[in-house]
């Protein structure tokens, strides 16, 4: 036992002795960033278990990847759809706000962030729309993207686009895709032959593209 005791006290002195030896030395932002990012190792992080600095590196890492995204949405964006993009996040904010009783169904939430009148199963709206709205096979920020109906969605679905990423992949809010939820930027994916967004794949919970599914076009208000 004293031996065990001696080896450990060695461990224990040996790790903190560069510490010691340099009291004045201070880490530039980037290396404090490693530091918390790294993982603890050796004898005195096994004695020694720091909740805080665990909860500073998960929050560092949440803080990185909100960055990236903002970028990556900056870039893919090119700024030409931020005031369209803002209109749908105030849309967004305006139908969480003003939730109907029971649960979140595609239709009303739809119709609260874009102002669309329209209403019905959502396989209608794409022909109710016509001679009303503005409609194309081109996806738009701002724009309901219309479902068809098909054996998995005999209803249909309507999303609304919040984000351009290229001209085969755009970001959708929409409610009711994951039962009873709003969700908010999934991604779409045109799966189609001709490019024309008529067979797309949207994102699952889980970050992986579902079943291909049939599309009538899109919807814009104004």
């Amino acid at each position: 036992m004293r031996v065990l005791m001696s080896l450990i006290m060695f461990g224990l002195w040996m790790m903190a002795a560069p510490v010691l030896a340099q009291p004045s030395a201070k880490l530039d932002p980037s290396a404090a960033e490693v530091q918390l990012l790294a993982p603890k190792q050796g004898l005195f992080a096994l004695l020694n278990p720091n909740p805080k600095a665990k909860a500073e590196r998960a929050a560092l890492r949440a803080d990185r990847k909100a960055q990236r995204i903002a970028a990556r949405e900056a870039r893919q964006m090119g700024g030409a759809d931020v005031a369209s993009r803002a209109a749908v996040k105030h849309g967004v904010q305006y139908a969480l706000d003003n939730k109907p009783q029971g649960r979140w169904w595609c239709v009303p939430f739809a119709r609260m962030v874009t102002g669309l009148s329209l209403r019905g199963n959502a396989k209608t709206w794409w022909e109710q729309a016509k001679g009303r709205y503005q409609r194309s096979q081109e996806p738009k920020v701002g724009a309901v993207m219309a479902f068809a109906a098909g054996k998995s969605m005999p209803k249909g679905h309507v999303a609304v686009v919040s984000g351009l990423i290229s001209d085969r992949e755009i970001l959708v809010v929409q409610a009711n895709w994951s039962r009873g939820k709003v969700t908010l930027d999934d991604r779409v994916i045109d799966v189609s032959d001709a490019g024309d967004w008529s067979r797309v794949r949207v994102e699952n919970s889980g970050e992986s593209l579902g079943r291909v599914n049939p599309v009538n076009g899109f919807i814009y208000n104004g």
